[in-house]
């Protein structure tokens, strides 16, 4: 609270002199404001939450030769100094009746790589999903019914499905950064697995080039 004091003005030879005034302000009340306005906005701010990543790992077959090819498959094989190779089709360890042995590409994370490699594999279904963005938008598609759609453009046996396989070299970075990638494009089937010993001596080669 402000007080105002005021000063004598007696009379000095006769004249009579302004009395003087002096102001004292109280700021125990704006400190009393200034915590209670604190507290509330600690009380009622929102933390950043760590963020994390589910992934779902397939159940390993009983013997790895056992497990049947995927039809339409793509294979990304990381390893050390962001490398990234890839593959598509089913894996030949050699020149058989079903074709050339298997030979390795390469990739990098640059927009005009990883991410044009992945629009170029993906844009029919992109352009499905679009198409279906567009209707939802305009009011055309419930929102149960565009989440269905989506679901099945995703799910279609003609896209492609991309494995991630990673050598002891490769780091969590690259997993995480071809993840992002493929969602950007909007991949729908993706999934990590171990790498195999023929594809593991591949990328060694590779590598060591």
């Amino acid at each position: 609270m402000a007080e105002i004091q005021e000063g004598g003005g007696g009379k000095k030879g006769g004249k009579k002199r302004a009395k003087k005034q002096s102001t004292r302000i109280d700021m125990t009340p704006m400190v009393d404001l200034a915590f209670l306005l604190l507290t509330f906005f600690v009380l009622t701010a929102t933390f950043s939450k760590p963020k994390s990543m589910e992934l779902t790992f397939p159940a390993p077959p009983d013997n790895p030769k056992d497990q049947p090819p995927i039809k339409n498959g793509i294979t990304f094989l990381l390893s050390k100094d962001d490398r990234i190779f890839y593959y598509e089709g089913e894996f030949r360890p050699k020149d058989d009746e079903k074709g050339m042995k298997t030979q390795l590409s390469e990739l990098n994370f640059s927009k005009e790589s990883l991410r044009k490699y992945l629009l170029e594999k993906n844009k029919d279904m992109q352009k499905q999903v679009k198409d279906l963005i567009i209707k939802h938008e305009a009011k055309q598609l419930e929102d149960s019914t565009f989440k269905r759609l989506v679901r099945e453009r995703k799910a279609d046996k003609m896209t492609p499905t991309f494995l991630i396989k990673t050598d002891d070299k490769a780091t969590y970075k690259n997993v995480i950064d071809v993840i992002d990638e493929l969602n950007y494009n909007v991949v729908g089937k993706y999934v990590m697995v171990d790498i195999l010993k023929p594809e593991m001596d591949l990328v060694t080669e590779k590598v060591g080039q």
